[in-house]
This record gives structure tokens, C-alpha cells and sequence, in this order.
């Protein structure tokens, strides 16, 4: 209803109608119980869409956030942030993007040092170095900054959502796709691939979750064995993986990140180990050319994009819209194999194609 049909129906001025709805201003109690007579009636609820879009507003969110430059997985993440920005602007909504080097924790706690002097309205994070990311909270919460975090849930940190997965089901996931058809003697291996372990609980908790499975599948008899390699350099991860891959017994490989995911499955191919199921992470390209070729032999899909299209989503209705998200958000496991994958890939290259107009902003996020 419109300020002057309620007007009408209630017998009063444009001008009474107005400051009941506003609650300003001073009006009589006849008048007051006319018009809320009407608006019971008619059950009237106020235009927010159009309030905000009338109010001059602006809502500023930082949004924390591994290099994208870096790993291919989080250029992805990029593609959905872009996308909410696009989608959020016309609510007064700005976005505004600060990178971390993933390889030097320093780097994310001066991109975090930044983000409190900016005071943002609110904050988006993926916050995958549990140790830094601790006092950033604490430093959130003093200040009233609400938060959601997406990729990784860390239940301690009182974020206002979290979007993404369960992470140990994920696991699970993995080591049941291990473990179909296979018999003893058996092998298993768990590979983390440039990550610092100590501050990775996302990478951890998949582990779990995998070794679980396994131990119960096979009642404790199948062995598994954690591989960590820390950087591109450390020779001694592939003495190791070596020594892994000459076992005869070794049946499958998980890989815990989707960019690590490509380098084993390289590994595997150079050292011609067809024998061995390998199990790793999303759609990057490199991914699903070696799912493609045989090499790899199931991805789990954690639609990165998506993921943080929901997260600046479910902070922007926070924000602008007073609307309370849910405390978990969590997307569902899916398998890709290669008798799906092109339905997966047809729809990716038409969002890619959509995305085409929204780069250009990325230098101002």
C-alpha cells in the first residue's frame, strides 16, 4: 500500500500516516488507532527494497583472502566475490578485496592490520591459517565487526555464518571412493601439498575424516601414511614418494587441495603408476585434464565460486536488510567423475562467459 491509500482509508493526512510509520513527530490517538487499524487490516509491510534503495546508504566489506594470483582455486574464488559485488552495489555495498601471501603468515596479519583501520561494516573470510586468524577475531568482536567466514569453519571464532562444507565428511567421502573394490593387503596415502599442517585444521580435518573411513572399512588392518610437502623444493617429500610408490601394496592417494591435486597426479604420470586411485579436489584446468586422461580418478567439488557469492550474499542481507543467516551454510559433497564432468564443465564455461563484463571491476574490489 501507498503513504495516501493508507491515508485515505484511515481518513487522515499524508502527513499523520508518515509519522506513525516513521514513528516521529506527534499524533493523536484517534488518528494513531486509525491508522493502525488500516494497516492491521490490510497486513501492511513497509518496501525495504525500496527504503534502501532511497536511503544513500553505503556498506562497506573487506573481504580477507588468499592471493588469487597464487592458486588457481582462489582466482575462482575471485570470479565469485566479483560476481556479488555486481549483484550487491545497487544496496550501497562496496567490496573491497585484501590479498595474503598464503606462504608468509606475516603477510596476512599486516592485509588483517589493514582491515581494522579501514572499520569496515563487515568482514568476509577464509581464514585457512588458524593460528593468525585468533586474535583477528578477538579484534573483530571488541570492535562490532560481524564476520563470515566460508572454505574453512572454525567454530571457536563466533562468526556470524559460515558457507562451505563439512570437511571431515568430505574426507569420508575421499576414503570411501579409496576404498570401492579394493581388497588386502592394502595402502593408503594422505598427501598435503605445500601447506604448513600446523596452521591448516581444514586440511586436518579431511585427514581425519579419511583415515577414519579407511580404519573402519578395513578394521584397523589397512595402513595409512600422511605425507607433508612444504614447499616446491623439499627433496626429502619426494624421496618419500617415491619410497611410497615403489610399495606394492599402495592402493589409492588423497590429496587434500585442489591445486596439489595436479601436481601428484604429474608425479604419478612421469613414474607411469596407472595401478594407483587417485583422489583430489575441483574443477581446475589442469585437474580435469589429468581426470580426463585417467590419471585422476574422482574430484570432489567444492564450488569455490559459489561459495563466496553466498558469503558476501548472506553478510549483504545481514547488513542491509537486518536479516539473520543461518549459523551453517553447508554446501553438498559432490563426486565428479569422468562420465559427468562435461555436464559440469558446460555450465562453468557459460558462467566464465558471464563474468567476462564484471573483470573490469576487479582492480577497485
Amino acid at each position: 500500500m501507498r503513504i495516501k491509500d493508507i491515508a485515505r482509508a484511515a481518513g487522515v493526512s499524508v502527513g499523520t500516516v508518515d509519522r506513525v510509520l516513521h514513528n516521529r513527530g506527534k499524533v493523536s490517538e484517534d488518528a494513531l488507532k486509525k491508522v493502525m487499524d488500516v494497516l492491521n487490516k490490510n497486513e501492511y509491510k513497509p518496501n525495504l527494497i525500496a527504503r534502501m534503495l532511497g536511503s544513500n546508504r553505503s556498506y562497506r566489506i573487506a573481504v580477507l583472502l588468499p592471493n588469487p594470483d597464487q592458486d588457481p582455486y582462489w582466482a575462482i574464488t575471485r570470479l565469485g566475490v566479483i560476481q556479488a559485488e555486481s549483484e550487491w552495489q545497487h544496496y550501497g555495498v562496496q567490496l573491497f578485496t585484501f590479498p595474503f601471501d598464503m606462504m608468509h603468515k606475516d603477510s596476512f596479519e599486516k592485509a588483517a592490520d589493514k582491515v581494522l583501520q579501514m572499520n569496515p561494516d563487515g568482514v568476509l573470510i577464509a581464514p585457512i591459517l588458524y593460528h593468525e586468524t585468533l586474535p583477528f577475531f578477538d579484534s573483530c568482536h571488541q570492535r562490532n565487526i560481524p564476520f563470515v567466514l566460508f572454505n574453512t569453519n572454525i567454530r571457536e571464532s563466533k562468526a556470524l555464518s559460515f558457507i562451505g562444507q563439512n570437511l571431515y565428511q568430505s574426507g569420508r567421502i575421499a576414503g570411501e571412493l579409496i576404498c570401492i573394490g579394493q581388497s588386502m593387503p592394502a595402502k593408503f596415502a594422505v598427501l598435503h601439498i605445500d601447506e604448513d599442517l600446523d596452521d591448516s585444521i581444514h586440511l586436518l580435518e579431511k585427514e581425519k575424516g579419511f583415515k577414519d573411513y579407511v580404519h573402519e572399512t578395513f578394521k584397523g588392518k589397512a595402513g595409512v601414511q600422511s605425507l607433508n610437502r612444504t614447499s616446491s623444493s623439499d627433496f626429502s617429500f619426494k624421496r618419500m614418494l617415491a619410497g611410497l610408490l615403489a610399495e606394492p601394496d599402495l592402493k589409492g592417494i588423497f590429496v587434500s587441495s585442489s591445486q596439489g591435486t595436479a601436481t601428484v597426479a604429474s608425479f604419478l604420470k612421469t613414474q607411469r603408476k596407472n595401478n594407483i586411485r587417485l583422489v583430489g579436489y575441483d574443477l581446475l584446468e589442469k585437474n580435469v585434464e589429468y581426470l580426463r586422461s585417467g590419471v585422476v580418478d574422482f574430484l570432489i567439488h567444492q564450488k569455490p565460486q559459489e561459495q563466496a557469492f553466498l558469503a558476501v550474499s548472506c553478510l549483504a542481507n545481514y547488513l542491509v536488510f537486518k536479516k539473520d543467516p543461518l549459523p551453517v551454510n553447508q554446501f553438498p559433497l559432490e563426486v565428479i567423475t569422468r562420465q559427468n564432468l562435461e555436464s559440469y564443465l558446460d555450465p562453468q564455461k557459460k558462467q566464465k562467459n558471464g563474468h567476462e563484463q564484471f573483470k573490469y571491476q576487479a582492480a577497485n574490489i
